[in-house]
């Protein structure tokens, strides 16, 4: 299974001992509300289900890695479901895309009751999918949750993402790494459409485009332009200074600082939302750093978490894997494998 996730959609172990899964696109409902999504099924008797959360993607559910990925659940038997999130594919996130990730664990648990059932979030989706089982009846029906390259603290992310800087497990001291450029201006993409002054909105979104096209695109010419709610937010992003983050974020227009709010889990009580977890990060990420993942698997306590921190990864797809950190994620898929068949953690 490991092996068949490197090889992505080349050959491998895997897709020679198994049969090709299924995957089609279908409607589904709940509460009488419609969702699209793609459904996975394995080519053999299923044993659990699992909702699988794309991560910022254009290409969403079609992302030939998230593709590949669903397809390596659905051969380890997982019947899997994708859910389509237009606002992760104009890479925006947003609490409520949790209403989705919730519809569909509603609905894979109301097809097999007595399976196995998981929630998978990969990078910035991981918010939107712990708000999910955040106070809604997927907690009650969620076996375990898989989560790679998450967040928890949303104001220390938007620190490393816009200064680089970022604290280790609580330490004092910051450190510095520096941040792929994308994470700024995928933020800047995410909360422009949230100001009320259309113009701003406009140049924001336009600058946000310009710089993720070209890193070093000319933007002072928009800059310029912009009034108060843009100016405070384009502040924020081009800021290097992490202790000025604190005044900058009140210094937001309040539509932004509630969205923020909404998806900062650390301002959320999460003992109770899952029983068991596996949390998976990339020791160098520069896009959200591992620190993040460290935070969550205590903020999830006391439900039973396995945190894998390793080096071979590009922030939430394996790369080159070491020896190492191979023994690592393959407990991680033993401890998948584990919870897809209903085992009890050992005593």
């Amino acid at each position: 299974m490991l092996r068949d996730i490197e090889a992505g959609d080349g050959p491998s172990g895997l897709k020679e001992a198994t049969p090709a899964p299924s995957r089609q696109p279908i409607v589904f409902a709940v509460d009488g509300t419609e969702y699209a999504a793609d459904l996975y099924l394995p080519g053999e008797a299923s044993r659990a289900a699992i909702v699988l959360v794309p991560g910022l993607t254009p290409r969403g559910r079609d992302d030939e890695r998230l593709v590949a990925f669903a397809s390596t659940l659905a051969r380890a038997r997982f019947d899997v479901l994708v859910p389509d999130l237009p606002r992760m594919r104009a890479l925006q996130v947003t609490a409520a895309d949790a209403e989705p990730i919730a519809a569909g664990a509603h609905w894979l648990d109301e097809r097999h009751p007595s399976r196995p059932l998981g929630v998978a979030a990969v990078s910035f989706a991981v918010g939107p999918a712990i708000i999910a089982l955040d106070g809604t009846d997927a907690s009650r029906r969620v076996d375990f949750f898989l989560g790679i390259g998450g967040y928890y603290d949303l104001r220390a992310l938007i620190t490393y993402v816009t200064t680089g800087f970022y604290r280790e497990d609580g330490a004092a001291d910051w450190r510095y790494r520096p941040p792929k450029k994308y994470g700024r201006w995928v933020f800047l993409l995410s909360n422009a459409g949230r100001i009320d002054d259309l113009d701003d909105r406009a140049t924001l979104l336009e600058i946000a485009s310009r710089r993720l096209d070209d890193p070093e695109a000319p933007i002072d010419d928009l800059a310029a332009t912009l009034g108060p709610d843009g100016t405070a937010v384009y502040a924020l992003i081009i800021n290097a200074d992490p202790e000025r983050v604190p005044a900058l974020i009140e210094a937001l227009p309040p539509e932004v600082r509630t969205e923020m709010d909404r998806l900062d889990l650390s301002r959320r009580p999460l003992e109770a939302v899952v029983r068991e977890a596996v949390l998976i990060h990339d020791r160098n990420d520069r896009i959200i750093p591992a620190a993040e993942s460290v935070a969550l698997a205590r903020a999830l306590e006391p439900a039973d978490v396995h945190l894998y921190v390793v080096e071979g990864l590009d922030h939430a797809q394996v790369e080159r894997l070491g020896p190492g950190d191979t023994l690592d994620l393959l407990d991680a898929v033993y401890t998948v494998l584990r919870l897809r068949d209903g085992a009890l953690p050992p005593a």
